[in-house]
């Protein structure tokens, strides 16, 4: 993307929202919910279903979050509000379309919030068996709850630093990492790059593995949306989305595809230690302390998506609900212009999952996870093609943009056919299938409420005047 030279300027924030969110805090919100234990945990799933040639699947997906971000940093840029691709959506398509946006990624981040701190409760009992994992749920859901209950700014501060932690951890495991295929640490002998191309080659499922490994991968990359939400309480947004889509954009990719390359070269495709892949590769390196501290890192980069997962929740019940898309409680807020009852409405299902889980505990969250299917897929999609209506639109009527995505339409119609190749991808699966059958039904229903509500407002407006 490049700056506009004309004497076009960022869209002031018009919400009842502060603006106090830094540039370095909108970037590492971003980094905070992209990261999480789908990198941490699940990265050794996608190599145990295509072998190093996942490294393809992440390529691929790489590219096609590289070109939505993109597309949503000019759309965040001229338009900064805390509904992003829903309002961008609205603007594009009709209030229905912004409206089934907006419900839907509410929905995910509502199950996601319950899941990450079940997850994390999970992971940490492992480690640490004082409290059962409902207990710690709780704990988890009061202390975040608080957290997004106080300003924007202390918010924004606190995820900045929870963010940073897993990130510098992500930064020492790469370092180790080129440590050990160097062969410099002591006492532990490189790998080489013999596991890329042995135990049956680099691609030893074929086509096949790739493709599977392909739907799982970019359900991975989701989270970084959440940089379009925030634009709405960023100081200077032009400037602050900018610099914060380049640099989630290329730090997600650094550390995902290189991490996974690591990971490809140190354990081969077949080692059970990919079940936990970063513990792996360090105890190769001699570190059997490993596992623990990783555990540790897990839970942090769980509750730091919860985090950065619960204020965008929040923010998109408050623009559905100024713009009457949801009942108007939600979109008032409070001295320090935190939508209070936002916030609470997003949490509730978070303490359910608690008394959920102490009556059927070890089965929530499995059922939560496949709850949340491919909606980000769907998000991605909405994004692409409302860029390319309002770029269009714009370019048409002359309007100056604060930023543009450059290569248009090209990249954004690449941006699209990578996203039907993916759809393509999940229905050739079973699993897949049912995932995407799932999620096209949730979408198809909430377009059908969002219609009934839109025409029963049209009637109530047409019955006053």
């Amino acid at each position: 993307m490049k700056q506009q030279t004309a004497a076009a300027t960022a869209a002031p924030n018009t919400t009842g929202l502060g603006n106090s969110l830094k540039q370095r805090q909108l970037t590492m919100m971003g980094l905070g919910s992209a990261i999480g234990a789908g990198l941490f945990l699940g990265s050794g799933e996608g190599i145990m279903m295509a072998g190093p040639a996942v490294l393809i699947s992440y390529l691929v997906a790489g590219t096609l979050i590289i070109l939505v971000m993109w597309a949503l940093g000019e759309m965040a840029a001229a338009n900064p509000n805390s509904g992003a691709f829903s309002v961008y959506a609205e603007k594009a398509m009709g209030t229905v379309a912004g409206a089934t946006v907006g419900w839907l990624w509410w929905l995910q981040l509502v199950v996601v919030i319950a899941a990450e701190a079940l997850g994390a409760a999970h992971l940490l009992v492992t480690i640490w068996p004082v409290l059962p994992a409902w207990a710690l749920t709780l704990i988890f859901m009061v202390v975040f709850t608080i957290v997004n209950l106080t300003s924007v700014k202390n918010y924004g501060e606190f995820e900045f630093w929870f963010a940073l932690l897993k990130v510098s951890a992500i930064v020492l495991f790469l370092a180790f990492g080129i440590a050990l295929l160097l062969g410099i640490i002591p006492g532990a002998a490189s790998p080489g790059l013999d596991n890329l191309f042995s135990h049956g080659g680099f691609a030893p499922t074929g086509m096949a593995g790739i493709a599977s490994a392909l739907f799982v991968v970019a359900f991975a990359f989701g989270g970084t949306e959440i940089v379009a939400v925030a634009a709405a309480e960023t100081i200077n947004p032009e400037r602050s989305v900018a610099v914060a889509v380049r640099t989630v954009v290329w730090r997600i990719l650094v550390f995902y595809v290189g991490s996974i390359f690591i990971i490809a070269v140190v354990l081969p495709w077949t080692s059970e230690a990919l079940l936990s892949p970063f513990a792996g590769v360090l105890n190769v390196a001699g570190l059997p302390w490993a596992g623990t501290v990783i555990t540790l890192v897990a839970v942090a980069a769980l509750l730091s998506a919860l985090n950065a997962n619960l204020y965008g929740a929040s923010r998109m019940i408050y623009s559905l609900a100024e713009r009457a898309q949801a009942p108007r409680i939600f979109s008032s807020t409070n001295a320090r212009f935190v939508p209070v009852a936002a916030v609470a409405v997003s949490v509730a299902f978070g303490f359910v999952t608690v008394v959920w889980e102490l009556l059927y505990p070890d089965t929530v969250l499995k059922v939560l996870l496949n709850l949340v299917g491919s909606t980000c897929l769907i998000i991605w999609g909405s994004a692409l093609l409302s860029q390319f209506i309002l770029r269009r639109r714009a370019d048409r009527d002359g309007t100056a943009l604060p930023l543009r995505m450059r290569g248009f339409p090209w990249l954004t119609l690449a941006g699209l056919v990578l996203l039907l190749a993916i759809f393509a991808v999940g229905f050739s699966d079973p699993a897949g299938r049912g995932q995407l059958l799932s999620t096209f039904s949730l979408v198809a229903a909430i377009a059908i409420l969002s219609k009934v509500s839109h025409k029963r407002q049209q009637s109530s407006a047409a019955e006053r005047s």
